[in-house]
């Protein structure tokens, strides 16, 4: 933690800069950028912060921040690991566009001619879909639907996929943007049917090792094995903690690559050079055209700076204006992390920032910080701005919780005896979970696709029980049980929005 000394000067040196009149705003990059990364860590509660700014083909700062793991002195640097969560999409939109580009597929082809297994519940929806549509979110899926069957799960690949035919969407065919991990997933498995090669060795060979992205890893499942990573953190019951690496490898091409600023740097300045690095051309100019081509509506955005703009999909990457220039960027999350990637292509500028704790607003706050000191805007402390505005949310959410927890020191007995929940449980689209009774009046909820995860029920009277699940990236929910002539006959069950905003209405098996 930085002292307070530090933080008063920060700001003082920060703000003296950002009043003095003449001085060309850039230099908040060399002047006062790492004040302002440090102040944060001890602000945000951050373990580690890793970022990297390229400028006309240059890379002008690249830097860790922090330690890798909390309580460990092992600092981060340029070459630290860090999961990216959804900037995998773009890796993976730009491999089919690169595809396109060598005239191996069309990213207008239908989904069946490559996956004829694939199907949805809107049937026409299912054999209609082209590859485009899988890559922009616009299958009628509402944002993250069928994230709780699909995340973090022991399902393969080829299950997802079919259980996509068991999501009602939540809208009819192309009309509405709803951001969708599930088909990102299937446009990857449409790569090894065309290549030969798994989505992940075909991402080594055609973009990584191209580029020089030595350290970088597509699977989750082997950031462990590394020597220089990051380790996750959430924050539980206030603390900080260090939480399990998640495993998304069944939807990997969504979001399952782990990577560097310094590698990430070598993505940033070729997608800025026109898929150029140095005279070699890695990446086709068409393909990198391709997934900045705006496909669909997401609505609109309003920035803290007051202004109100649009916000468009590509292939793999979120369009916006800012500040009359046009912005290609994404965002990624996973459990304990949280990270952005940002590119203003016409002023040849890459932004980069990692976190490894996936409760912060400051992998947002700094591209625009740095995105205003380019633009010579005037100096707005977005992190002070994001950091007021996420106190006030988990302040509320710590108060909705206490009320919680305060109703289970009742001890208010449910409705029927514990055995009366016990038993087994499906959901079309899930599968099965099974409840058993713990001490007192507490029950335990085990689910089929997370053998690592469990839900611990306590009653709040009547047929409702407060839930924390072991994983807390799961969040804390209220579980009502539906109960009919004294029997119970089903639950509905939620987890975070961070997972998916949509509950499951889980029937009891007789």
């Amino acid at each position: 933690m930085k002292k307070l000394c530090l933080f008063l000067f920060s700001i003082i040196i920060v703000t003296s800069f950002a009043n003095a009149q003449g001085i060309d705003r850039s230099k908040f990059i060399t002047d006062s950028l790492d004040l302002y990364v440090n102040r944060a860590l001890t602000n945000w509660r951050i373990p580690g912060v890793a970022v990297c700014i390229v400028k006309d083909n240059k890379v002008i700062m690249m830097k860790g921040y922090g330690v890798k793991e909390l309580g460990l002195n092992n600092k981060v640097d340029i070459n630290t690991l860090f999961m990216i969560g959804s900037n995998t999409k773009a890796f993976t939109a730009t491999a089919l566009a690169m595809l396109q580009a060598g005239n191996k597929l069309s990213l207008d082809d239908k989904v069946t001619k490559y996956i004829p297994e694939f199907k949805l519940d809107n049937q026409y929806a299912g054999q209609e879909a082209i590859v485009r549509d899988l890559l922009c979110h616009r299958i009628g899926f509402r944002t993250f639907q069928g994230d709780f069957t699909f995340y973090n799960t022991d399902l393969s690949r080829s299950q997802i996929i079919e259980k996509m035919s068991h999501v009602k969407a939540a809208y009819p065919f192309r009309t509405k943007w709803g951001y969708t991990n599930s088909a990102f997933l299937t446009a990857g498995q449409i790569i090894p049917k065309v290549t030969g090669k798994p989505w992940e060795i075909y991402l080594k060979e055609n973009i990584f090792a191209p580029l020089g992205m030595i350290n970088t890893l597509a699977l989750t499942a082997d950031i462990s094995k590394s020597l220089d990573r990051t380790v996750p953190h959430t924050l539980l019951n206030g603390q900080l903690t260090a939480i399990s690496y998640c495993q998304i490898d069944g939807l990997a091409p969504a979001g399952a690559i782990s990577s560097s600023v310094n590698d990430m740097s070598k993505w940033v300045m070729a997608q800025l050079n026109d898929g150029k690095v140095g005279s070699r051309q890695v990446i086709p100019l068409a393909a990198i055209n391709a997934t900045r081509e705006a496909q669909d509506i997401v609505g609109t955005v309003k920035h803290l700076n007051g202004e109100s703009g649009y916000e468009l999909y590509g292939l793999g990457w979120f369009l916006e204006d800012y500040e009359n220039h046009q912005l290609v960027m994404h965002t990624g999350g996973v459990n304990g992390y949280l990270t952005s990637v940002t590119l203003v292509p016409k002023e040849r500028l890459g932004i980069i920032v990692l976190t490894n704790t996936d409760q912060n607003s400051f992998f947002e706050a700094l591209k625009w910080e740095i995105m205003d000191a380019y633009f010579k805007r005037p100096f707005r402390d977005y992190s002070a701005k994001y950091l007021a505005l996420f106190k006030t949310h988990q302040a509320a959410e710590g108060q909705k919780d206490k009320k919680l927890r305060d109703s289970v020191a009742l001890n208010r007995p449910p409705q029927l005896l514990p055995a009366g929940y016990t038993g087994k449980y499906i959901n079309d689209l899930y599968g099965s979970m099974t409840v058993t009774q713990g001490l007192n009046n507490d029950l335990e909820m085990r689910f089929e696709h997370h053998p690592k995860m469990y839900a611990h029920l306590q009653p709040l009277g009547g047929n409702r029980f407060y839930v924390t699940f072991s994983d807390p990236t799961y969040g804390k929910a209220v579980f009502p049980f539906t109960v009919e002539n004294g029997k119970v006959t089903g639950v509905r069950v939620k987890v975070a929005d961070f997972v998916e905003y949509d509950p499951y209405d889980f029937k009891r098996v007789p």
